[in-house]
């Protein structure tokens, strides 16, 4: 009778040996970590180290923007500032924080239309700004740019621009020259969320990273742009991640904190000054008024602007700070009415000054050939 067949045995099968992961994936992860790691840095970080003479600077500038746009607000409603005039009240923190880190011999500036607070918290004498608002001789443009078009070439200021976003690849110019004449500055350049929808935004992204270019490009997202909310209006809401596509590190900072804001700003430009490139800084912050003064903001209520007010003002947050730190409420009410004083002399000085002769119309207009 013959055997049964035997069934022939299957070598067991030897676990695939686990690959190492290649250079290209290796190079990802540590790119991937090169874009967290300044916000690491900045979470990590202890807020801001100041004494109570610099929180007192703080909140001197940063009270000097609310109570002169405030102001602005008044002329406005009077008829003496004409055209369009976009107030920063309720977003000082993004600029005193910021710029008061600032190299000022070397770097430079540039923003959008919303443009007095920036000026100011650049030292930038509150009378030649109010003369420019109310479009007078003495104003820092010769009373010819009104509230969107100021600048001042002396404090590597470049304005004040009203068209929505032209202002970043400007700002990729000004970091390009810096880089050039190797003057060892960087560009600070502010947009806002909904400037961040421009397409010119992120060929300027390209180009800085590609170049590396010494700038830091700024979101002030104070949630509507021009009346939209955030939400209805970008797929990506979270504008620090914009430059992750390239590999430009982001960095989430609240803007409603002047010695958070303080803190970001040396994080980042560190690392700008060290040659590594741009950075992309989301400032989350929050604007009182309307987009501008012809805006009655109905897309929002005032339950809501009432409660950033009560609970993130930035200015009344330093002030709290002061007070805890020996302050009293009479010393910071003597600021505020001193601070009130001086915005009231800026107004009377930009009220008495002269309009620009009809002949300046035909002044700054062409470069003359040297």
């Amino acid at each position: 009778m013959a055997k049964p067949a035997q069934k022939r045995k299957t070598p067991a099968k030897k676990a695939p040996a686990k690959k190492k992961p290649s250079v290209a994936k290796q190079s990802a992860a540590s790119e991937e970590f090169a874009l967290h790691s300044l916000q690491d840095a900045h979470e990590s970080s202890p807020k801001f180290d100041a004494d109570v003479d610099q929180m007192l600077e703080f909140y001197e500038q940063m009270l000097l923007i609310r109570r002169f746009e405030e102001k602005a607000g008044q002329l406005y409603g009077l008829g003496l500032i004409g055209g369009f005039c976009h107030l920063y009240i309720g977003q000082e923190a993004v600029a005193i924080g910021l710029q008061s880190a600032l190299n000022k011999e070397v770097d430079s500036v540039i923003t959008g239309y919303r443009d007095h607070g920036h000026m100011l918290a650049y030292g930038i004498d509150p009378n030649v700004i109010m003369a420019e608002l109310t479009g007078r001789q003495a104003g820092i443009s010769k009373g010819k740019g009104g509230s969107m078009h100021m600048f001042s070439t002396e404090h590597k200021f470049y304005g004040g621009h009203g068209i929505v976003g032209a202002q970043v690849a400007l700002g990729g110019g000004l970091a390009l020259a810096h880089q050039y004449n190797e003057d060892g500055g960087l560009c600070l350049a502010y947009f806002g969320d909904g400037a961040a929808n421009q397409g010119q935004v992120y060929e300027t992204f390209n180009m800085a990273q590609l170049w590396n270019l010494p700038i830091v490009f700024v979101i002030e997202n104070n949630g509507y742009a021009m009346g939209t909310a955030v939400k209805r209006s970008s797929a990506e809401t979270e504008f620090h991640r914009r430059g992750t596509a390239f590999r430009i590190p982001g960095m989430d900072v609240n803007g409603m904190d002047v010695l958070e804001v303080r803190n970001a700003a040396e994080v980042a430009f560190k690392h700008v000054r060290d040659g590594k490139g741009p950075v992309l800084m989301e400032l989350n912050t929050y604007r009182y008024r309307g987009h501008s003064m012809s805006d009655p903001a109905k897309y929002r209520t005032r339950e809501e602007v009432q409660d950033v007010r009560d609970h993130k003002d930035p200015i009344e947050a330093i002030k709290k700070l002061l007070m805890e730190n020996g302050k009293t409420e009479a010393d910071l009410k003597a600021i505020d009415k001193a601070i009130r004083s001086r915005v009231a002399e800026s107004a009377d000085f930009a009220e008495s000054s002269p309009e620009p002769d009809p002949s300046e119309l035909y002044t700054d207009v062409l470069v003359e050939e040297y």
